[in-house]
Formats: structure tokens, C-alpha cells, sequence
């Protein structure tokens, strides 16, 4: 049997043996020692060449994706103590309080950085014909960061919270006056008493987690231990925390977040968000320079000019804040003149203090919108020189009866029986920004010719002496709009005094016209025609000089992917697409890349 297998297997390796094999062998022998090299070398280029090309359609077909991992270390200002969303917006809110909050807690809607929103909690919602009531369906199994079930329970209780005057949350004005009902598990109806196009903000307030905040005293809201370690349901949840003790007090470090798996956008890329605490800008740029921090923000433009200059990373958004110098008409009779209003107009640098107090950090306004809600290219800036402009206002002067004094180099003009002198004073707070801005209006309106004083109070004092009751001739101050841009609360004749927020006391019937119905007008289109309205008219009446609309500085590390600055109203927007951000990244064939 043993001889049977022997020769069965010599017949099938000699029928199936190849006889290119064969003759391979044998041309190979054949060959001398320098045609073997010859051979063997053609052999080698072939194979490599073939390696190289096949390793080519491999990278032609590979792409990179987002993949979960690695730490980002923010570096902030202060340190925090109200971690809530209905706290961190108020006077008493810190950046460090109000950068935590937006990881940690998620609204309704969530801002998609292009003054629109996006579904964050809520699942879809409607807006009823008569723009009254809006429905939100809120995403089924959804959690907290602690795994208790979100329901329409938790919208209502953080919404009636609010609206309690006893929370002293800065989010009541927002919410007064709106009916909120559950209907069901997962369904929240609000009702206006009248149409409020900016209603939709409202929405991306975060929410609370009723189980843990409904047992807790009114007394105690603003200073439970939720505050310092609070739960949510947004990207992040709290992972550790390293305080300090200093008098007897625990003070944070530093805290650490990790990526929450069950976030209703889905799982954030960065497994961890660090942030530790500065006590001052220098400590904090620093910490920066020495590697201990990936990213800081909101840094004096002219060091951030100086990090750009260093390699460092630095993406910059314009604020919807105005910056301007109001002209209170009532108190300064100069100022009634419009010739006078239109000629210091004329006379002011904006260019020149935006480069040289902004480090270019900022955007020229003509208008009382800021760049993100006027219509791109309705309003052109100025593109004369800063002499041809100064000539131009001596003009306007002149023509409206304005004489100059060359020996006293001041302007004069016979009203009645009165002689009026273009000199006022300006008056401003005590941030460096502010009073170096002061300082150049100063010198632009005294090359025109007028006599110019800056007066510079403290924050509290300005707003509750000079603020408050409109005492000043001119104040230059800032205005921020939030993200619905609307502007009836800073030039609607019912806001002229206190604690309105229309500083110039101006009054227009046909601007309250528009702002009222910009107010209620749901077509977007509409209400951008409105805006545009009112911009025309604020400019012909000329109530104020617009300055420039500030930028926010974010300095980012170059690891971190996907990280562009949207529409930002304060520091803590920059994180309102945090999930999509990246570090670490795998690489697959398009065929097997995820769709977007």
C-alpha cells in the first residue's frame, strides 16, 4: 500500500508540475554570472516599482477621519462658582462659570454658529401661523450625566425657575410673560402674548435636571454645591476636580471634563477638556508660552498680535457688540446741532483706533448694527483720507454757521442771544480699551478743532452716576445686541430712561415703527428690510458716533481640527460645535468612510 501512495504521488507532481517552471530553471542557469546581477536587478526595480505604485492607489483611496482621543487644556481667567446656565449669564457668572456651563448643560436648540439654530434636547418643533405658540418634541432616551431619563418635566421646571424672581437668574426678562406647559413625556408648549421673532434664543437655554434642583431652597439656588459640581446633559460631563485651600476655603484648581457618550449630537471626538485657572492675564499668557495650557482667549489684542507673529494659532470673530459714542442732545445743546453730530462724524479715525488700540482686532461701523446683521455691502466705510474727511467736516461747520477763532482755536456760533462753544466733555470707564479709545477721539476732534475733555469713571460708578440718569455730554460706550441683533431695547423711545437702555435719548416715531415690527416679523427676508430701514435712519439723524464692532481672540492649538470660530456673543460661544472638534484621526478608504 506504502509503494502505491509513493508512485501515485510521483504521477500527479509530474502531470501537474509547470513546465514554464522547468524551463525557467534551466534559462536561468544558463545565464553568466554578470546576466544573473542583470536579471536580478530588473527583478528588483519591477518589484519595487510595483510596491511603489500599489502603495500610491492606496493613498489615493485612503482618507482621513475624526477619531475619539486626546486632551485639550484650556487656560481661563478667574475661577468658577456658578456652573448654571440660569447663574453664569448674570453679574455674578465668571468666564470660567460660563465656559463650563456651555459644556456641561444643552438647551432645546443649540446656535450652529451662522446666526441660525440647530435641534440640541428637542427632536423638531413648530411655530404656530400667529407666531404665539411654539412645540417642542424633545429626542427620545435621553439622559442626564448621572443616566435619570430627560423629560418635557425637566424643560417646564427650568423655565418656571427662571421666571421666579427668587432664582435672581439674569434669564427672567427673557422669559416673562411666556406660558410653558407640558403635554405628555416628552412635548413642551410656550405661549407669548405677542409675536416675538427672537424667540427662538429663548430655546437654547440650558436645561436643568429637576430630580436634583426641585429639593433644592429658593435661599440656597445661587449657592448649593450643584453649582461647583453640577450634573447635565451637554457634551461634557465633570470628571474630577483639584481645588486649594486658602482661608479656610476650598478653591478650584482645576477642572476636568470627559466626553459624554449619551450627548443628543452624539459622542464629542476629545475624550478630555481641561481647564485650569489664572488669577491674571500675565500668569495666563505664560502658561501658554511654557506649554502648560493648549489655548486662551479674550487676551489683549496687541499680545495676540504677538502670539500670531510666534506661530501660535489665533482665530478671531467680530462680536454683535457696538461701540460708540452717544450724544446726549438734551444735556449738551452743541449737540442738538446735527451739523455738529455729522462733522465729528466725519473727523473720527476709525481705522486708525481700530489698529492702533485693537491691533486691527476689530471691525469699522457705520451704523448701529453690528457686521453679522447688516446687510453685507449696504454700507460702505469711508475710504476717503482722514484730511479729506477733516475738510470736509470744517465744510459742514462752516455752511451751518459755525465760525472758527484761529487765535482761540475753537468754534463759535450766535444762537439767539447765546454764543455756543464746540467743546464737550467725554465721558467713558475705566477699562484700558476704553480710555485709550477716549484718548483718540480726544485728539481727532481736537485736530478739527473742538475742545474736547475725557472724564473716566469706574464701572459701577459710571453706569449708576452717569449711566442711569444721562448725566454726560458725550459717553462712549458699548452696546451688546446678543444673537438675535435686535436693537429695540437701545433705540426705541420707550427705553429713553432708566432703566432703558436707549443711552441717547433718542426718539424717531418711524424707528419705533420698524423696530416694532422687525420685533414681530417671522419672514427673515422681511425682517432684514425692516433693519435696513431703521440703519437708514439712525444714520441721517446721526444720534451717535459707531465706532467699531470688536473682535474675540481664541488662541487654539494647530492639534485641534474643526475648530472655526462661528457667530460668537461671548467667550463661551466658541465651544457651540465642541462635539465636532478633533484631535486624533484614523485613516480608511473613501468606500468605507461614514456619511456625513
Amino acid at each position: 500500500m506504502k509503494k502505491f501512495f509513493s508512485s501515485l504521488s510521483q504521477r500527479l507532481n509530474a502531470r501537474f508540475t509547470l513546465p514554464f517552471e522547468g524551463r525557467f530553471s534551466f534559462v536561468l542557469k544558463s545565464f553568466s554570472h554578470r546576466e544573473k546581477q542583470i536579471f536580478f536587478s530588473a527583478m528588483g526595480v519591477l518589484v519595487g516599482t510595483t510596491i511603489i505604485l500599489l502603495a500610491a492607489v492606496n493613498r489615493a483611496y485612503l482618507i482621513e477621519i475624526p477619531a475619539v482621543g486626546g486632551t485639550l487644556t484650556e487656560g481661563v481667567l478667574n475661577t468658577p462658582a456658578h456652573i448654571n446656565p440660569l447663574l453664569a449669564t448674570g453679574e455674578i457668572g465668571s468666564e470660567a462659570d460660563r465656559d463650563l456651563s456651555a459644556l456641561i448643560y444643552s438647551g432645546l436648540l443649540r446656535e450652529d454658529g451662522k446666526n441660525g439654530f440647530i435641534p440640541d434636547l428637542a427632536e423638531s418643533y413648530t411655530i404656530s401661523p400667529d407666531g404665539l405658540v411654539y412645540t417642542f418634541i424633545l429626542k427620545k432616551n435621553l439622559t442626564w450625566h448621572d443616566g435619570t431619563k430627560i423629560t418635557a418635566s425637566d424643560v417646564v421646571f427650568t423655565v418656571k425657575t427662571a421666571q421666579d424672581g427668587r432664582t435672581k437668574s439674569a434669564k427672567r426678562a427673557s422669559w416673562e410673560g411666556v406660558g410653558v406647559d407640558q403635554e405628555g413625556d416628552f412635548t413642551v408648549r410656550f405661549t407669548l402674548k405677542k409675536p416675538y421673532a427672537p424667540f427662538l434664543e429663548n430655546a437654547t437655554m440650558g436645561i436643568l435636571p429637576e430630580h436634583i434642583w426641585k429639593t433644592i431652597d429658593y435661599n440656597r439656588f445661587d449657592t448649593n454645591n450643584y453649582n461647583r459640581q453640577p450634573i447635565g446633559s451637554g457634551p461634557y460631563q465633570i470628571d474630577s476636580i483639584e481645588t486649594t485651600t486658602k482661608d479656610g476655603d476650598l478653591i478650584p484648581v482645576s477642572y476636568t471634563l470627559k466626553a459624554f457618550n449619551k450627548f443628543a449630537l452624539g459622542r464629542p471626538y476629545i475624550k478630555t477638556i481641561k481647564f485650569i485657572f489664572y488669577r491674571n492675564e500675565d500668569n495666563l499668557v505664560q502658561a501658554l508660552k511654557n506649554g502648560d495650557v493648549d489655548a486662551i482667549n479674550s487676551t489683549d489684542p496687541a499680545i495676540a498680535k504677538v502670539l500670531s507673529t510666534q506661530g501660535y494659532h489665533v482665530l478671531h470673530s467680530p462680536l454683535p457688540r457696538v461701540l460708540a459714542v452717544f450724544f446726549n442732545q438734551s444735556e449738551t445743546p452743541v449737540f442738538a446741532d446735527n451739523a455738529v453730530r455729522k462733522a465729528l462724524t466725519l473727523a473720527t479715525d476709525k481705522q486708525g483706533i481700530i489698529d492702533r488700540v485693537l491691533a486691527g482686532y476689530g471691525t469699522e461701523l457705520d451704523s448701529p448694527l453690528p457686521p453679522m446683521f447688516s446687510d453685507e455691502g449696504a454700507v460702505k466705510a469711508d475710504t476717503s483720507t482722514l484730511e479729506d474727511r477733516l475738510t470736509s467736516a470744517r465744510k459742514i461747520l462752516t455752511n451751518a454757521g459755525w465760525k472758527f477763532d484761529e487765535t482761540q482755536k475753537s468754534w463759535t456760533k450766535k444762537v439767539k442771544k447765546d454764543t455756543q462753544v464746540l467743546q464737550f466733555e467725554i465721558t467713558t470707564g475705566d477699562a484700558t480699551e476704553l480710555k485709550a479709545v477716549a484718548q483718540e477721539l480726544k485728539t481727532s476732534w481736537e485736530e478739527l478743532g473742538a475742545q474736547v475733555t475725557v472724564h473716566v469713571f469706574a464701572t459701577g460708578d459710571l453706569k449708576e452716576t452717569i449711566v442711569r440718569p444721562r448725566k454726560f455730554d458725550a459717553l462712549f460706550f458699548g452696546q451688546v445686541l446678543g444673537h438675535d441683533g435686535d436693537p429695540y431695547p437701545f433705540w426705541h423711545s420707550s427705553q429713553r430712561l432708566d432703566p432703558g437702555l436707549n443711552i441717547a435719548s433718542y426718539a424717531n416715531m418711524r424707528v419705533d415703527k420698524l423696530l416694532e415690527r422687525a420685533r414681530t416679523e417671522t419672514d427673515p427676508a422681511k425682517r432684514e428690510q425692516l433693519y435696513a430701514n431703521f440703519r437708514d435712519e439712525i444714520m441721517k439723524d446721526a444720534p451717535a458716533v459707531f465706532l467699531y464692532a470688536p473682535e474675540f481672540v481664541y488662541i487654539s492649538p494647530n492639534k485641534v481640527h474643526d475648530a472655526s470660530l462661528g457667530e460668537v456673543t461671548i467667550p463661551a460661544d466658541r465651544f457651540i460645535n465642541v462635539y465636532r472638534w478633533y484631535i486624533n484621526t484614523d485613516s480608511i478608504w473613501k468606500i468605507f468612510a461614514p456619511a456625513i
